[in-house]
């Protein structure tokens, strides 16, 4: 053995154990995973982007032997597993490539799995490994031209091919580098725009609670004062209040302290929920019996802690069709059934007012906020005439969350 081949051999053994340590490493976790189908085809079209290249070559259908076929596919089949390895992959289009060099083999395609294995290390993260990689392939790569006994010519010819090579590999390295630094202006700039889109979301809540303040707040006051005053100078005479001013007086009061808990949300991103649920049901029937409306309770199945959600939208929408029907149904009786189950809880009221069966009922604000709050809760609600006169309405609330998660008590 000449002393040219015997310093080519020694190059690519010193070659060969810089990178088994970063083979081995994957070799473990190459057993235990799975073959992507997208790498699998990606990794396809590469080596026949590699083959086409090298029979395009300049003397590229006489100028290779089988070993260079190998090499010339060996790094475009391992950018399979470029996506759970990749330092791996780069290891081994590395190894292709310098091995394919120390040949000297016409011009060919081994860097073109080389810059795909380089691109997928970067964006892992990578960096230090990639440096090193590069810069043993280009000492490699480097060291061997004076083994190759090549003329002037030649030797000026592979030089360029080699740094040519190199820049293609540091110019993949930056594009990569520079997606990195794009994703992350883009995330920066999404949470900006969702701090922004918060910040605005505050600033309209805080009008809306002044200004429910500034005009609900005043108007209930008078009520609830007005209401007082009368209830006790009727008391001074010596007569009893009537029902309906007894009503008033209550509902006032009522309407006052939600609408504080209504602000106090408002003003508060993270306030606690409004006070109210089935448990003060009995206030809101007495409280519809005191306005003029007939009512009746009746409850079915043993009473299970609600979620907070729950609770408070079943109370909601009895009062909204208990409301509805004072409005609308002129002198007419309420019937409000609760239901639990294991899963549900459903809340029905009916009435037996002027609803025309053949007439779908107008949606108004009421009715549409009933429906938001139940299709938020992932329920159903039922809202129409009844076939025997008068109406329906019908809401089934699960206990468990849209998500499946069962929501806390």
């Amino acid at each position: 053995m000449t002393a040219a081949a015997q310093t080519e051999a020694n190059s690519e053994r010193a070659v060969f154990r810089y990178l088994t340590t970063a083979i081995e490493g994957g070799r473990e976790s190459a057993r235990n995973s799975r073959v992507c189908p997208k790498d699998a085809g990606f990794a396809a079209a590469v080596a026949l982007a590699s083959v086409g290249t090298m029979l395009l070559a300049p003397d590229g259908r006489h100028g290779f032997d089988a070993l260079a076929w190998v090499l010339g596919t060996v790094g475009s089949a391992a950018l399979v597993g470029s996506h759970r390895f990749p330092r791996t992959v780069l290891a081994v289009t590395a190894l292709a490539m310098v091995a394919y060099q120390l040949r000297g083999y016409p011009d060919g395609s081994p860097v073109l799995p080389m810059l795909v294995a380089v691109y997928r290390c970067i964006r892992s993260g990578h960096r230090a490994f990639f440096v090193v990689t590069a810069l043993a392939t280009l000492a490699v790569g480097l060291g061997s031209l004076p083994l190759l006994s090549l003329g002037d010519e030649a030797l000026r010819a592979a030089l360029e091919k080699r740094l040519l090579s190199f820049g293609w590999v540091v110019a993949c390295a930056m594009g990569a580098a520079m997606r990195i630094q794009h994703e992350a202006m883009l995330a920066q700039a999404e949470e900006r725009a969702a701090e922004n889109a918060q910040r605005s979301a505050d600033e309209e809540r805080l009008r809306i609670a002044r200004e429910l303040h500034d005009t609900l707040t005043h108007s209930i006051s008078v009520i609830k004062v007005q209401a007082g005053v009368a209830v006790h100078l009727a008391k001074k005479r010596g007569q009893e209040p009537t029902s309906a001013l007894l009503a008033i007086q209550e509902a006032s009061g009522d309407a006052a302290r939600e609408l504080r808990s209504t602000l106090h949300v408002l003003r508060n991103a993270d306030g606690g929920p409004e006070a109210v649920g089935l448990e003060r049901l009995p206030e809101l029937v007495e409280r519809a019996r005191g306005s003029g409306v007939p009512a009746t309770v009746a409850v079915a199945g043993e009473r299970v802690p609600l979620p907070a959600e729950v609770d408070r939208a079943a109370y909601r929408i009895v009062q909204e069709s208990l409301t509805n029907v004072a409005r609308h149904a002129g002198p007419a009786a309420v019937d409000v059934h609760v239901s639990y189950t294991a899963d549900k809880v459903v809340v029905q009221v009916d009435d037996d007012g002027g609803g025309d069966p053949g007439a779908p009922p107008q949606p108004g604000i009421g009715l549409t906020g009933m429906r938001e709050r139940v299709t938020a809760l992932g329920g159903a609600l039922h809202a129409a005439p009844r076939p025997e006169g008068g109406f329906r309405v019908r809401a089934e609330l699960p206990l468990r969350q849209p998500g499946g998660a069962e929501a806390a008590p």
